[in-house]
């Protein structure tokens, strides 16, 4: 309970750190928001023109006094207004949302779903030909950029072989599931891939240091069939260290994976922080921001509370 608290109260001290890093970085890029939004014809402006500008988005005032009124706006849940699109940056931020929680749900669904049996094939095959062909399928995984691997996907299944249609106007996926799905699968390969090789390598090598145990061994003389030893047996133990790279990788991924959202055009978090940014939309760029990382504090929060379950000999009150 001391534990869980403790972290809790680290929250308002990482988000206020992650607030003032990501406050002042931006305003450290050239140029202001009236530049970005009006392009050329910035320069057309008249200083009464430009000041009553700077006044309507708040640039007048001292950077400081800035960053105060904003986070007195955020303790009462406004996260002000985006230049881009005019709305609450709150409201645009949860329609991109839900793109990017599908796309990461379904990417940790695949990397889960070959890594961890991957792993401990390998494992209980350890130096064999097979483990070797697992171990190099692993090091591609983990080479391999994300955005080579995602055009060569789109050329083979797209382009090619048509086994999956070509990315074109998103589908909403309570709109038409199986159109959604359809549009989903190729950047969720794409991002499973390079995290099933690192869940790959994890699972393997807690396998193998698991099954040197005492207890396995125990289990073994006891007349354990092989499945049960290394099923119910060790793979409890085996997975910690997995369901620690899953929260991490998880929490990037809530964060919206740029690359691949900007290769299959895909409306969600991440391509809508990296506009933001191109466009100085301050507003926008510092709700999405400290949205991503209150993510990615939970995510971790509910990772270490998942380690009592696996393993009941952990504490968290760090006895």
């Amino acid at each position: 309970m001391n534990y869980l608290l403790q972290r809790l109260l680290t929250f308002p001290l990482v988000l206020l750190g992650v607030s003032l890093l990501v406050f002042f970085a931006i305003r450290l890029v050239p140029g202001d928001a009236i530049i970005a939004m009006l392009g050329t014809e910035a320069g057309l402006l008249t200083d009464a023109q430009r000041a009553s500008l700077a006044a309507y988005f708040g640039l007048d005032q001292p950077v400081v006094v800035q960053y105060g009124r904003w986070l007195a706006g955020l303790f009462q849940g406004n996260l002000g207004i985006s230049t881009t699109y005019g709305k609450p940056v709150l409201e645009v931020i949860i329609a991109r949302f839900p793109l990017t929680i599908e796309l990461a749900l379904l990417s940790m669904v695949i990397a889960l779903a070959v890594g961890v049996p991957a792993g401990v094939f390998a494992a209980t095959r350890n130096n064999r030909p097979s483990d070797l062909v697992v171990r190099l399928f692993a090091m591609l995984g983990q080479s391999t950029p994300s955005f080579v691997f995602g055009l060569v996907l789109i050329y083979l299944l797209s382009v090619n072989f048509h086994v999956l249609p070509a990315m074109g106007s998103f589908t909403p996926l309570f709109v038409d599931p199986l159109g959604n799905l359809a549009q989903m699968i190729l950047p969720s390969i794409t991002l499973g891939f390079a995290f099933a090789a690192a869940v790959t390598r994890i699972s393997r090598s807690a396998m193998l240091d698991v099954l040197s145990d005492d207890y396995v061994r125990t289990a073994r003389s006891k007349g354990a069939s092989q499945r049960d030893v290394v099923w119910k047996h060790a793979l409890p133990n085996a997975l910690i260290p997995v369901v620690t790279l899953s929260g991490v990788e998880f929490g990037y991924l809530l964060g919206g994976a740029v690359i691949v959202e900007q290769i299959y055009a895909l409306p969600g978090l991440g391509r809508l922080t990296l506009d933001a940014i191109s466009q100085r939309d301050y507003a926008l760029v510092q709700g999405a921001v400290l949205f991503i990382a209150f993510n990615f504090l939970v995510v971790n929060l509910l990772v270490d509370l998942a380690y009592a379950a696996l393993d009941p000999r952990i504490r968290l009150g760090g006895r």
